[in-house]
């Protein structure tokens, strides 16, 4: 009679298991091994201690290449996954975002870049234990992308001045904030406005600039705010062109990027728009910090409400 009663026992335990496992949401970390500061290394604990485990059935993958995190991305958004995790910097959001863009998955944070741009933006914790209780209990929610000529951002795009600095970043060969203020410290008594055309909903406009940044976050990163009032839902871009920076402005200028008032200063003006065509003298860019060369006309539009992503 026990021994019935035990069998009975152990398989409706695995049943209820197999369903539970089936009744659970795919959620897949994409961890970026070379990303910020290190701080990636240690997330297969940190996910295991603190994942709500009776919520997700989840897996980790490391990319090894430039723009692996967008086929992983896809591939799990093409197996019904419910949740795919950035795990590093801004270029790795925008990876995931770019193989997350129109489906049903959605996209969630941790953290581990030296900008961290979107995530500041979105309030996302930077404390990794706290960013993965948001995934346990967070809602969510759709956003806008930004398609620069081929290319897809989520945070910022820009050209000029930021562009400059994003190759030179790249070079430097050692991440994190202080190395980025050396380089634009270096640069800054270098670098020259130069002029562009902006067709802007159809209306043309020439415009002398340090930097023009296309805003769909409100930051670069490390809360430099180039853009304080874009909303990334709004379904338009923040076009943030800054006029001039030298020796004599540029503490000015700066500390009105970091206290969210450089849009009420004389440097800053912004226009928002769904679309705008850039003639500019240069071939580079960047998008979401990331610098890339690009031709020297470019196509950059909003595409409303066309990413999930997992917010407070």
């Amino acid at each position: 009679m026990w021994w019935s009663l035990f069998v009975h026992w152990v398989i409706s335990s695995l049943v209820y298991l197999w369903l539970r496992k089936d009744s659970m949401k795919k959620i897949c970390f994409i961890v970026n091994p070379v990303s910020g500061v290190g701080k990636q290394m240690v997330v297969e604990k940190l996910v295991a201690e603190h994942l709500n485990l009776f919520r997700y059935n989840f897996k980790i993958v490391y990319t090894n290449a430039p723009k692996h995190a967008t086929q992983i991305a896809k591939q799990a958004a093409a197996l019904n996954y419910a949740v795919v995790v950035a795990v590093g910097g801004d270029g790795s959001v925008n990876e995931v975002a770019k193989g997350l863009a129109g489906t049903n998955t959605a996209m969630a944070f941790l953290p581990t870049g030296s900008g961290n741009g979107l995530a500041r933006h979105l309030n996302i914790p930077l404390d990794l234990v706290k960013a993965i209780h948001l995934i346990n209990t967070g809602k969510i929610i759709a956003i806008d992308t930004i398609s620069f000529n081929e290319e897809v951002f989520v945070n910022v795009a820009g050209i000029g001045f930021d562009a400059h600095i994003g190759w030179e970043f790249a070079k430097y060969g050692k991440r994190g904030f202080s190395s980025y203020i050396k380089i634009v410290l270096r640069e800054l008594k270098k670098y020259k406005a130069q002029e562009y055309e902006l067709i802007i909903d159809g209306k043309s406009h020439l415009k002398k600039a340090f930097l023009i940044s296309f805003a769909n976050g409100s930051q670069w990163g490390n809360n430099a705010h180039i853009a304080p009032t874009a909303d990334v839902a709004d379904g338009v871009m923040d076009i943030a062109i800054l006029k001039n920076v030298n020796w004599w402005n540029g503490i000015s200028i700066g500390y009105h990027l970091f206290n969210k008032k450089l849009h009420l200063t004389k440097h800053l003006e912004i226009i928002k728009a769904t679309e705008v065509m850039v003639k500019q003298p240069n071939r580079i860019a960047h998008i979401d910090g990331e610098p890339i060369e690009i031709g020297d006309s470019i196509l950059i539009k909003v595409n409303p409400a066309s990413l999930k992503i997992m917010v407070y």
